[in-house]
């Protein structure tokens, strides 16, 4: 759950912001929010206060619906005054997958907004408050966002066109659409004069990026356009979710020479297996995935790998299990999320025949967490040594006093850990030089220079 600090006043309503999921989710929350606190609504991160609260929900996997859920009965019982007084707008993800079954099923949310109407976000607000006028077109093109992070994620897509059997967002979300490029600077440029320092683009199929509008929109030709936009302010430049097929000569030439695009790559391989691969939907095979991260690690030398393994796919065998360990393994990825395959309603793979046993399941699914976590570690390791730039996200109370925290380049924020500075003189959003002395786990200790 996540909320925000109260902005307030005393004549506006207040809203109570909670997001569930992923990056993506709270980019459209903190629209959301923008929109409503450019219409006067006020903020409050307590129900009590609330006068209305939204919750943006997560259905990737059957059990972040369930989240979802459960945290919304939760906020309903806190509401001492009753739900009609006291609204609840449910958003995103769940309504968009289950739509008109939620109101029966809900009775405790007054309005449930799919992920393509929220930005009608004020005009819903507006009604279940009982108040009247409609909410302001923003036909003059403004950018709303109310980020105050040193990071900021910035969505380049949504949709996808992959529809790959285990997965559901295709019918969440709908088909695949680019975002336009001039949206996507003019969101950029007022992030980084709001102080950010750091962009990171996101969607679900960032690759491909660009296929919608001209011949000349690529993904590289994007991050080129960004970078510019970045560079006066001695920014960064990230991507994420990109897939095997995405990486072409451009975007591989693009990474390795445009100094503000981080050499950090996110491929989501899920599996190396050509059978199960290609049961996913996807394509490739092991010689074929190997043949791409040595060229990767050749062509941009010292990169960073991220990537994610899925555990347990109907009628995986061991065998087949066993080669996808080897293959992590054998690639010593930097970073690797895992997953055990969950069977989410409407997907052909729920319909497969040989779904693996939850015992089996969970057994091969620690298996690669704990080979990935001693790979991370071990990469994470190999940090120290260096000097590296590094971003000041926050100051915490350390084990002894207070402490800077940040991140250097090849970590992802709210990803791949961070770097412990116990002394020093900076502000947050500083970029400081540090040498990293010592690690644990994900995380580094810095000296600053």
């Amino acid at each position: 759950m996540d909320s925000r600090s109260s902005l307030s006043t005393t004549d506006s309503p207040s809203c109570l912001f909670v997001t569930l999921g992923c990056a993506k989710n709270e980019v459209d929350t903190d629209r959301m929010r923008a929109l409503l606190l450019d219409e006067g609504f006020a903020e409050t991160d307590e129900v009590d206060a609330a006068d209305v609260i939204i919750i943006n929900t997560c259905s990737f996997l059957a059990s972040a619906t369930s989240e979802s859920i459960e945290c919304t009965l939760e906020l309903a019982d806190q509401v001492a005054s009753g739900v009609r007084s006291k609204p609840i707008v449910m958003c995103g993800c769940v309504p968009s997958r289950y739509g008109n079954e939620l109101a029966s099923e809900l009775p405790e949310v007054t309005a449930f907004v799919r992920a393509d109407e929220e930005d009608g976000i004020v005009a819903v607000v507006r009604g279940v408050l009982g108040m009247e006028g409609e909410q302001v077109s923003l036909g003059d093109g403004r950018v709303l966002r109310t980020i105050e992070g040193t990071s900021a994620y910035v969505k380049i897509s949504d949709g996808c066109d992959r529809f790959c059997t285990f997965c559901a967002i295709p019918y969440i979300r709908g088909r695949y659409f680019s975002r336009p490029t001039s949206d996507i600077l003019a969101e950029v440029r007022g992030l980084m004069e709001g102080g950010v320092r750091e962009i990171v683009l996101i969607g679900q199929d960032t690759g491909i990026w660009g296929c919608d509008l001209g011949p000349d929109d690529t993904l590289a030709s994007l991050l080129r356009d960004v970078a510019a936009v970045v560079r006066p302010y001695g920014g960064w430049v990230r991507v994420l979710y990109l897939q095997p097929e995405g990486m072409t000569d451009e975007l591989i030439a693009t990474i390795r020479d445009v100094d503000e695009v981080l050499p950090y790559i996110d491929i989501p391989i899920q599996h190396c297996n050509e059978r199960i691969l290609r049961d996913m939907n996807r394509s490739g095979s092991a010689d074929e995935l190997r043949e791409l991260f040595d060229r990767l690690r050749r062509e941009i030398p010292g990169m960073v790998l991220r990537t994610t393994g899925m555990a347990g796919f109907p009628g995986e065998t061991d065998e087949e299990a066993d080669e996808l360990v080897n293959f992590i393994s054998e690639q010593e990825f930097d970073y690797t999320s895992v997953f055990a395959y969950s069977p989410e309603e409407g997907t052909m793979a729920a319909e497969m025949a040989d779904q693996v046993d939850e015992p089996t399941k969970l057994e091969r699914t620690q298996r690669l967490i704990d080979l990935t976590e001693a790979l991370g570690f071990a990469a994470t390791a190999r940090h120290v040594g260096e000097r590296v730039k590094v971003i000041i996200d926050g100051i915490e109370e350390g084990e002894n006093g207070l402490e800077f925290i940040g991140h250097a380049w090849f970590q992802a924020p709210d990803s791949d850990g961070a770097i412990h500075i116990a002394e020093g003189e900076a502000a947050v959003g500083d970029i400081v030089t540090c040498d990293l002395v010592d690690s644990f786990c994900y995380e580094l200790i810095g000296v600053m220079v």
